[in-house]
């Protein structure tokens, strides 16, 4: 029995071309989308050194170099050009340097426009001319300072220290993928709806001919259950190989984690779908309406519109993110990305596990008193 219903179900459901497209193909075609418009997202949060010309008036060697010293090495400060003062204005009105300095007894900035690379160099500009000026008050007074300066400004104390937050690169665009990721996984509901369609006589035919068979409703619903979470499973495979392989999303090295995420949140998702489709109300369509509803409005929550939508929603409504799987769900994914599995992790599979428990027990307590005057 559980072989036939089983195979059953799975035709049926590979055979709906519309559900396969909005579960498996709208998602791939939005991760392109989403990689085509934020694949430099990244590149463009990077600093990159300054343009600046240097045209020298009057000798200055301790200004020339500082400059000088911040214009080598991979994380440099500036791209210095050496030149003349026409060639520099030249350069500042083709837009090839932000700026120029005139070096002489106290240095000048020129500039066209106003930004925030200019206002780098105004605050460089303005802390040398302030470091020069102050050593030069000290050393007036108290000529035998001299060396005892030199090694401070050398050796400049620093009283705070960098820590990262995890061993892996921040990327702010896996904040929109692993959103999507939640987003698919929960179109699963999709699968998890048409169980019941099949299961409430007063949907479709076929239903009809199940209620007066003489199979228990819960190894009915079982049984559909099984095939719809297998149809989701191998189509969640599919897009995160696209992700992974075509798209280059970086998931770090915790692949058993990841797959341990996607079936949890996948049978997650299917429950979600038969106990929307078994709780509400009316016809079909009407019960797609409020699951697409749902999985949307859950998704703008998580951060999938909005990216910072789901740090407001997490400082300021917390019970709010734990109350939206979805939410759950890419917070499991994000926080295995970033610290591995960590107690955060297994606070968003635990969350899963209990809405995973608590849609199949209310799908059952609510189909299993559904009886019909007439089929």
């Amino acid at each position: 029995m559980f072989g036939h219903i089983f195979i059953y179900r799975l035709k049926m459901l590979f055979k709906n071309k519309s559900l396969i497209f909005w579960t498996m193909i709208f998602p791939i075609a939005l991760a392109t989308f989403f990689s085509l418009a934020f694949g430099n997202l990244n590149e463009q949060g990077r600093f990159q050194a300054i343009d600046v010309a240097v045209v020298e008036t009057l000798p200055n060697p301790s200004f020339m170099d500082v400059i000088n010293d911040l214009s080598h090495g991979e994380d440099r400060l500036f791209n210095l050009k050496i030149t003349d003062e026409i060639s520099a204005n030249q350069l500042l009105a083709d837009a090839e340097v932000q700026g120029y300095i005139l070096v002489d007894e106290n240095p000048k900035l020129i500039v066209n426009e106003s930004g925030m690379r200019q206002g780098i160099l105004k605050i460089f500009l303005d802390q040398y001319i302030q470091t020069s000026s102050a050593i030069n008050n000290i050393v007036s007074e108290n000529p035998d300072s001299v060396s005892q300066i030199s090694a401070e400004i050398m050796n400049r104390v620093s009283f705070t220290e960098e820590e990262p937050i995890s061993d892996e690169k921040i990327d702010i665009v896996l904040t929109f993928f692993y959103s999507l990721i939640a987003m698919t996984t929960f179109y699963g509901g999709f699968f998890g709806l048409e169980t019941i369609v099949y299961i409430q006589g007063n949907l479709s035919a076929n239903a009809v001919r199940q209620n007066i068979s003489p199979v228990h409703k819960l190894k009915l619903f079982m049984y559909s259950f099984f095939a719809a979470l297998l149809v989701q499973l191998i189509e969640m495979g599919v897009f995160l190989s696209y992700l992974a392989f075509v798209l280059g999303v970086d998931f770090s090295s915790n692949f058993n984690y990841i797959l341990l995420t996607v079936i949890l949140g996948s049978i997650t998702g299917v429950s979600l779908g038969s106990f929307m489709g078994a709780l509400s109300r009316g016809n079909i369509d009407i019960k797609y309406g409020y699951l697409i509803a749902f999985t949307t409005f859950g998704s703008f929550l998580s951060g999938m519109m909005v990216v910072n939508m789901k740090y407001i929603v997490t400082t300021r409504f917390p019970l709010l993110a734990w109350i939206n799987p979805i939410n759950l769900l890419a917070d499991a994914f994000y926080s295995l990305y970033y610290f591995g599995p960590s107690l955060r992790y297994v606070q968003n599979i635990i969350g899963l596990l209990i809405f995973s428990t608590i849609f199949c027990t209310g799908t059952y307590l609510v189909i299993r008193r559904q009886k019909y005057a007439s089929i």
